[in-house]
């Protein structure tokens, strides 16, 4: 047993990168699980800066100065905050409270519904099963709002805390953007001068992770978008939080899009019921769906993500239960991140001519 542990050790970790590598990958592991909410702001902005490196380098292109790049950027990063907190998010609270206000209506609709089903399918469902589905559903609703209410009374500490990180997360991102070389080569200083492996993963990082997440964001903003401007042409109600639910749903691949159906058809049908509108909702929203799997998606990610949808599904259950949302959101660029370190990894035939590679 020994032995094979023996070979194992000597097959994955001969090489002297290898080694570091892997201390890296353990220390920023532990530093992000215990101390992941002191750092949120400083990982945020670090975040934040690497989505927006893309702009800052396009109009470096166009031979506009660095400086003058990064404030053009640091604009555009505060007024989407500004427009976020000024007009997107009173308009979702607005919605959100009329939402809650409207449950017992559709409750009571859907109660009714059920209760269809024991008359026609007696053998199947009963009225007693009825019921306790229907007050199962009106405890789960009562404990939601009940939450909501807690939350905005027992955490005004958390919200002042947020207006702390408004103010503090944009000041960080405009130095990460600005001192983005000096910062990059000051942790370089800490590394080996040949370092193969870093090499190959950082260039796959910056090839892949940072075109899928910076397309994400804007494939997000665009969904979001058109099914807001689809959904308000067509006089649903709460438009903007169905809008939001969809845009976020392109998060989660092969799963996102048939969640949320489940609202989008809810919502039409307690406003609509069994009519033409409801339809003409959900054809909207399935074309929806095919443009942004069939063209917008093609566009954006010119370099795609070479990941099994097994791989991909694992990758979202595996960090989204570690990390909550962000989790889900990075799960993808997480994985490649993994599968790059996997590719790359030195073995123990392959040390040699790895570091004879590096000039």
């Amino acid at each position: 047993m020994l032995t094979i542990l023996g070979n194992w050790v000597h097959r994955y970790f001969s090489d002297e990168e290898a080694v570091l590598l892997a201390i890296l990958l353990v220390s920023s592991l532990l530093i992000v699980l215990t101390m992941g909410a002191v750092l949120a702001p400083m990982i945020a902005s670090c975040i934040i800066a690497f989505l927006m490196q893309g702009l800052v380098q396009h109009l470096k292109a166009l031979k506009i100065p660095h400086v003058v790049a990064v404030s053009i950027a640091f604009l555009v990063l505060v007024g989407f905050l500004v427009l976020a907190f000024l007009v997107i998010l009173p308009g979702l609270w607005y919605q959100l409270k009329n939402l809650f206000a409207e449950f017992p209506r559709m409750m009571g609709e859907w109660q009714q519904l059920l209760l269809v089903l024991p008359e026609r399918y007696p053998s199947l469902i009963s009225e007693a099963q009825v019921k306790d589905l229907h007050d199962l559903m009106r405890h789960e609703l009562g404990e939601l709002g009940q939450g909501i209410v807690t939350f905005s009374i027992a955490n005004v500490p958390v919200l002042m805390a947020v207006l702390v990180y408004l103010v503090l997360v944009p000041i960080l991102v405009f130095f990460f953007l600005k001192d983005s070389q000096t910062i990059l080569t000051w942790c370089a200083s800490f590394l080996p001068r040949k370092r193969p492996v870093m090499s190959k993963i950082w260039a796959e990082m910056n090839l892949q992770i940072a075109n899928y997440v910076r397309g994400k964001v804007i494939e997000i903003i665009i969904v979001a978008v058109a099914s807001y401007i689809t959904f308000a042409l067509m006089g649903v109600n709460y438009a903007l939080l169905l809008a939001l639910a969809v845009g976020l749903s392109v998060v989660i691949p092969y799963i996102g899009a048939a969640v949320v159906t489940i609202p989008v058809a809810m919502i039409g049908f307690f406003q609509w019921g069994w009519g033409n509108e409801l339809f003409w909702l959900m054809f909207a929203y399935g074309v929806i769906q095919a443009l942004d799997g069939n063209i917008l998606v093609p566009l954006l990610f010119s370099e795609a993500v070479n990941l099994h949808p097994v791989a991909i599904i694992l990758s979202v259950l595996v960090f989204g239960g570690l990390w909550g949302f962000w989790g889900v959101f990075f799960a993808i660029p997480l994985a490649t991140f993994t599968k790059a370190i996997f590719n790359a990894w030195p073995l123990a035939d392959e040390a040699a001519q790895l570091s004879s590679q590096e000039p």
